[in-house]
């Protein structure tokens, strides 16, 4: 089996006890555990596979319950650091009537920003781990740095990078800032996961096709394009399309979405007898496909990001269904 390396932020969500009310107005509210990476290597092990997570969270409470929040979903936390440095980050949440999200950070700076590089030389790595990232954390900062070291000691040992650009502008300074840092990242990796949303705003060209094609930089040789409720669809290099369409059911909350697809995406991709990652992809793409767009419609069916996670009895069921 592959094992998954997420790096990056680790944080709470305080999600809403009201729908459609303007974040100013919301007088309630419950705290999730969540973070892109590290909703990613929830789902990727509560599915069956092996996840460890690379942050840092601050000596604080907020910490400490992501800790265990994760431990008991059995990702491993031995890549973690706590610092006194600066607290664990938060985000607040709104919700309107479909579940779609507005945020408000707390993080200038937050724990996991000042992760430094030198902790990547303790990690150990083999050409069966995949690393996974978003954008969050690649604004400037000692994270950015550490993200770079462990994208080429992954490299240095034929690994396989994936990338999620996760587009939070309310973290960046500009849009050009955001839109920099993921078009240095890009072409470091193998695997790039976009969603309709993000597509246009990250390569420049309204038009699909030619936006597509244009995420081919560097060593990309397979973009994974999410459509939201129409589905998810596989480009790969060699001009090979694969498709899905996807699940209709009523969302509640849709944060944690994506990140439930790609790391349910990456949980097949690591129990996969196909031990190339694009050859997985090119094989069995249509069934990865249909498994990560179910996990991801359940999630959505629900409150907050890892919690709605489904278990793998519960993704089989629907699946017979």
């Amino acid at each position: 089996m592959k094992r998954l390396l997420a790096i990056g932020e680790a944080l709470i969500d305080f999600i809403p006890d009201q729908k459609d009310s303007k974040l100013k107005d919301v007088e309630g509210f419950t705290r999730q555990v969540g973070g892109a990476p590290c909703n990613v290597a929830c789902t990727t092990t509560k599915l069956g596979g092996q996840a460890e997570m690379i942050t840092q969270l601050g000596t604080d409470a907020f910490g400490d319950l992501i800790v265990e929040t994760i431990e008991e979903i059995g990702v491993k936390t031995d890549y973690i650091q706590r610092t006194n440095e600066a607290n664990t980050a938060l985000a607040f949440v709104s919700l309107t009537k479909d579940g779609e999200r507005d945020f408000s950070f707390y993080r200038k700076p937050s724990a996991d920003m000042l992760y430094d590089a030198n902790n990547i030389a303790h990690i150990t790595v083999s050409e069966n781990d995949m690393l996974h990232f978003c954008s969050v954390d690649l604004v400037d900062s000692p994270m950015k740095q550490a993200h770079k070291a462990l994208i080429d000691k992954v490299k240095s040992v034929n690994g396989t990078i994936i990338f999620d650009p996760n587009v939070r502008l309310p973290l960046w300074d500009s849009e050009a800032a955001c839109r920099a840092a993921i078009h240095e990242f890009l072409p470091l990796t193998h695997i790039v996961k976009i969603s309709d949303e993000e597509l246009t705003f990250v390569t420049g060209f309204e038009d699909e096709q030619k936006a597509i094609a244009w995420l081919f930089q560097g060593t990309v040789e397979a973009v994974i394009y999410t459509k939201g409720r129409d589905g998810a669809e596989i480009h790969l290099k060699d001009g090979t399309v694969i498709s899905h369409l996807g699940y209709k059911v009523q969302a509640v909350d849709t944060t944690g979405a994506g990140d439930a697809f790609i790391g349910a995406l990456i949980n097949r991709l690591s129990v996969s007898q196909i031990n190339n990652p694009i050859e997985a992809l090119k094989t069995e793409g249509e069934t990865m496909l249909q498994f990560s767009n179910i996990v991801a419609a359940k999630v959505t069916t629900k409150y907050g990001a890892i919690g709605s996670i489904p278990t793998l009895d519960e993704v089989e069921q629907a699946l017979k269904g």
